[in-house]
Formats: structure tokens, C-alpha cells, sequence
């Protein structure tokens, strides 16, 4: 973020999406429940749409926050790794909550905005590019099918734990998820791991 004006804008703006959904979210409702004069974060995202793309890419460098070090360095066992990638997802489903709620909106936002689904799947590609790498380090065969279909479980897990008639996964479950995945599309481990 360019600012600490435009972190706070956009950190409320996330907030209200999570807490309020997308009626909730407007110029004045930033502005009140920031504690910032009447026109504030109108005067830094003009319309609708530019407050959106800014709540976005706030979004985007937060859950980009959590996903640094998740990484297959050589010799990493399978176990771990899904350790690894559990954690974050339930990281994603605890402390980072609100930040899961407020993507989700945008996420249904985005089929409506032409506009914000340009942004939307940018940042959608970082994640996904990330898992590619993920993927290929791994030992993947197609880093690119297994790293769409590690990004589909885990939407889909967190997407059930907190929208989904479901209970809250524990991290066990979590990591046994994750782990049964990497087992089907991974070749066998070796010694070496």
C-alpha cells in the first residue's frame, strides 16, 4: 500500500466486507468506522469500484503475507509439507478469518464487475503461480493440474469451514486432507526423503 492513509482505508473497507458483506461496504461506513472525517476515503478511491480494487490488492498483500515460506525445499518429506500447507489454511480459517470472508465477497463481487474480476484474477494468478512452483518443487509430474487442483481443495476447505454447513476442520484433519492429495498426485517418496 502506497500509504498509511490507504492501508487503514482499505483495512476498514476489508473489515466491513467481512463483518457487513457488500451492502455494508460504503465511502461513509469506511469513513466512520475508521474514525476519519466525513469524504476521506472518498477522496482516495473516487468510486465504488477503485474502493474495491483498493480493499483487493490490501487483501491480496495480507494473505500473500501468509503464505511466504511455504516452500518445498530439497529433501522436505511429503508430511511436512502438507504440515506445512495446512497451517496456513488454518491460519487462513482463524486469525486471518475476516481477511477469508472479505476475498469471498469480492470473489462473488467479481462475477458482477468486469472491472474488479481483472483484479481479482491477477492476484488470483500469484497465488496460483506460487503453487505451480510449489507443485514442481514437490516432484509433481504437472506442476499445473496438481497446483489447480491443491488451490480447489483448499478453497474448498476453507470455503466449507466457514460458509459450508460443516465443522471448523481441526489441524489435524486439515493436514490429513492436504497430505491424501499430495499423495495421490506425487510420485512415491524416496529414500532420500
Amino acid at each position: 500500500m502506497s500509504s498509511p492513509r490507504a492501508r487503514l482505508v482499505a483495512d476498514t473497507a476489508i473489515a466491513l466486507l467481512a463483518d457487513r458483506g457488500m451492502r455494508g461496504l460504503t465511502h461513509r461506513a469506511v469513513d466512520e468506522a475508521a474514525g476519519l472525517p466525513p469524504g476521506s476515503a472518498s477522496n482516495l478511491a473516487r468510486t465504488r469500484a477503485a474502493l474495491l480494487e483498493l480493499a483487493l490488492a490490501r487483501l491480496t498483500e495480507l494473505e500473500e503475507g501468509r503464505f511466504t515460506g511455504v516452500d518445498a525445499p530439497p529433501g522436505l518429506s511429503r508430511g511436512a509439507l502438507a504440515a506445512r500447507l495446512a497451517g496456513v489454511l488454518r491460519l487462513q480459517l482463524t486469525a486471518g478469518r475476516a481477511h477469508t470472508l472479505a476475498r469471498y465477497e469480492l470473489a462473488l463481487e467479481a462475477t458482477r464487475r468486469p472491472e474488479l474480476r481483472a483484479v481479482y484474477d491477477a492476484a488470483g494468478r500469484r497465488f496460483r503461480d506460487a503453487a505451480r512452483a510449489l507443485m514442481a518443487a514437490a516432484g509433481s509430474p504437472d506442476p499445473a493440474a496438481h497446483a489447480h487442483g491443491l488451490v480447489a481443495l483448499a478453497e474448498g476447505l476453507m470455503f466449507d469451514a466457514i460458509a459450508g454447513a460443516g465443522p471448523e476442520p481441526s489441524p489435524e484433519r486439515l493436514r490429513a486432507a492436504v497430505a491424501a492429495y499430495l499423495a495421490g498426485v506425487l510420485p512415491p517418496e524416496g529414500p532420500h526423503r
